[in-house]
């Protein structure tokens, strides 16, 4: 009866145990990177349907969480607002009332010091302009553009050549040749940028949860 009991407790212990490390593991903690689905704006739009992988995601914004005195904040890189450090409840509800898919990935094998590093790029960044040529030696950052910048000298993120045709029919996607008619420059075909469903589709990022 005794030893029933001990291997009883054992069992019970460990179940409690796998259940506080799974809580653990779905928490949101810093340095993780939450991902914003496509709404209906043009430009949103624009860049998803140019910007599929495999993976087939959604994705058109890009975030880094921090919390700070319990109470998670994102750092990112907004079109309108440039870079700025938002409460996760705006990320997740923003004021322009658009409902967006968020999902919360975390960088599999990084050390605390280089997540705080990239933390502390992340806030001396803020009041940056949002770069609207998409061009990386343009001023300011753009979403991706700003995630792949804290993390640069660790190497997480790679550039890789843009494209902005629409891949149905091999021809500039319409929402682009608005974009950049109206910047009165050359559509940047070529050049080496990212954007957030490339970087989702990264091996070294973990999926963790949906958040909503």
């Amino acid at each position: 009866m005794t030893k029933r009991f001990i291997n009883t407790g054992v069992m019970l212990l460990m179940v409690l145990s796998l259940v506080m490390a799974c809580s653990k593991a779905n928490t949101i903690t810093s340095g993780d990177i939450v991902f914003r689905g496509a709404t209906q704006s043009d430009l949103s739009e624009a860049i998803n349907e140019v910007t599929q992988t495999t993976k087939a995601t959604n994705y058109t914004h890009i975030g880094i969480c921090s919390v700070e005195e319990g109470k998670v904040y994102v750092y990112h890189s907004d079109f309108g607002k440039g870079v700025v450090k938002e409460p996760l409840e705006l990320f997740l509800k923003p004021k322009d009332s658009s409902i967006y898919s968020v999902d919360l990935y975390r960088i599999k094998e990084i050390s605390k010091v280089h997540v705080e590093q990239a933390i502390s790029k992340a806030k001396a960044l803020i009041g940056e302009s949002y770069n609207t040529t998409y061009i990386l030696e343009d001023e300011g950052y753009y979403c991706s553009e700003y995630i792949y910048e804290l993390f640069k000298e660790d190497s997480i993120f790679k550039l890789e050549p843009m494209t902005f045709k629409d891949p149905e029919t091999n021809a500039f996607h319409e929402g682009w040749v608005t974009h950049y008619k109206d910047l009165n420059i050359d559509i940047p075909e070529g050049k080496l940028g990212c954007n957030p469903n490339g970087m989702a589709s990264n091996d070294k990022l973990l999926f963790i949860k949906t958040l909503q």
